[in-house]
Order: structure tokens, then C-alpha cells, then sequence
């Protein structure tokens, strides 16, 4: 048995939806007695730090229902099934942003809330960006802002709680840790 390894015992399917889909597993602890886990089953994410060449983060602003209320963010979106996380960082670029580019930099992964989902976002980077013509059009029910700011401004927003998510903050302590901008 791994260190702190959970045995599941049983699991049971609650909901499948477009997003997620949520399970509740009952487990055997490492001590020996059982627990019921709340599991949310997510595809992956993707997320893009775009930088133009006047050095500004482009940033989208939409509105968050679970919150009730806006948040500016890094373009980011959930992976479509067995989708290459580089070629979804494109879409998600062009989609929300209206740019595109072909130099995606692989910065890092993480787990977005392993406490209950199995979410997984890849991030990267690009400041070789081009403004589309004509760029695709986003999802029927998503409805973006597109802001750009320095990465003075950027720090100034988490402040005020204006960017308050969790790939954003890396976001930008990524490239204030790297003296970028």
C-alpha cells in the first residue's frame, strides 16, 4: 500500500455534466476504517500568459456565476476530450482574446483543487503574438472583456481583489519572480 493510500470500496456516479462530473467513493483509511469522498471528475484545463510587445498581460474579464460577480483572468478553458493542451492554449488565445500565435512556452502544471477535483491546468506562455482578422467565435454562453496591463497595474488589481483567482496569481508572480516586466 502507498503512504496514506485510500482503498476505494465502492463508488457511485451522482452527475454528468458538460464540465464536470461529480462521484462519491467510500474508502478504506491507511488506519483501517472507512470515509466517504466527494469527487469532482474534471478533463484539464488550460491557461495562457499572453504578452504583447509593448509589454502588457492581456487578461479577460467575465463573469463568474459560482461567485456572483466578475474576475479579470488569464484566457483559459477546459480541455475538450483527449485534446493536446498546447493546441487548446491556441484556441483559448484566439477564442477569448482574439490573438494568436505559434510559440507557446510550456511553463508548468498544477492541480487546481486536489481536496476534491481532479483538475489538472497546464500553463503557458507567449509574447510572439498576432492580432486575427477574423477570430473564431467563443462559446454561445461566454461573454469576455479584453483588458491589457502592466504588470504594475496586474499587482494593483490582485489588491483589490479584482484578479482574486488562483491561475492568475501564479500568473503573475511567475513573471514578477522572473523580472520580466
Amino acid at each position: 500500500m502507498k503512504k496514506f493510500e485510500e482503498k476505494t470500496i465502492k463508488s457511485e456516479k451522482i452527475f454528468n455534466g458538460k464540465v464536470i462530473n461529480l462521484q462519491v467513493d467510500e474508502v478504506t483509511l491507511p488506519n483501517g476504517k472507512t470515509s466517504s469522498r466527494e469527487l469532482i471528475k474534471h478533463p484539464g484545463a488550460v491557461a495562457v500568459i499572453p504578452i504583447t510587445k509593448d509589454n502588457k498581460i492581456i487578461l479577460v474579464e467575465q463573469y463568474r456565476k459560482p461567485l456572483e460577480r466578475s474576475l479579470i483572468e488569464i484566457p483559459a478553458g477546459k480541455l475538450e476530450n483527449n485534446e493536446n493542451p498546447l493546441a487548446a492554449g491556441v484556441r483559448e488565445l484566439e477564442e477569448e482574446t482574439g490573438y494568436t500565435t505559434n510559440d507557446l512556452s510550456f511553463v508548468t502544471s498544477f492541480y487546481t483543487s486536489p481536496g476534491f477535483a481532479d483538475e489538472l491546468m497546464y500553463m503557458y506562455i507567449t509574447d510572439q503574438l498576432v492580432k486575427m482578422d477574423n477570430p473564431p467565435q467563443g462559446d454561445d454562453d461566454e461573454f469576455v472583456e479584453v483588458h491589457e496591463l502592466t504588470l504594475d497595474e496586474a499587482k494593483q488589481y490582485v489588491i483589490e481583489e479584482r484578479i482574486h483567482d488562483a491561475k492568475t496569481n501564479y500568473a503573475i508572480l511567475y513573471l514578477h519572480a522572473l523580472g520580466r516586466m
